[in-house]
């Protein structure tokens, strides 16, 4: 099964907890539990409801984050894309793979609305 992943990051490269006010995406190409590629993108301008709906047309599958409000997750929902919230602030990379392994725990979502 093939997956894309986005990771909102900061400039480390390390998730950035607050999903709408990050300064890039990480996204990550998954063929089972393999990452096959990893691409580095400036997301646009924060506007409400913007970001589920462009990373949707990126061909986005699955959002790991620390916090998003509740009407991103539902615009992602109504658009099929899978999002887990309360994600540990670690690296993309160790975060997908974490994900695709089972090994990283998902908390309470970060944002409160």
């Amino acid at each position: 099964m093939t997956k894309k992943i986005a990771v909102p990051i900061d400039n480390n490269g390390v998730l950035d907890s607050h999903f709408g006010h990050c300064s890039y995406f990480a996204l990550h190409e998954v063929q089972g539990e393999e990452i096959v590629s990893e691409e580095i993108i400036q997301p646009p301008p924060h506007e409400p409801g913007v970001l589920p709906g462009w990373l949707a047309e990126l061909g986005v599958t699955d959002v790991l984050a620390g916090g998003m409000g509740n009407r991103a997750i539902q615009l992602f929902n109504q658009k099929g894309v899978n999002v887990f919230v309360g994600a540990p602030k670690v690296q993309a990379k160790e975060l997908v793979n974490g994900y695709l392994t089972s090994s990283i725990e998902f908390s309470a979502n970060y944002c409160d609305h």
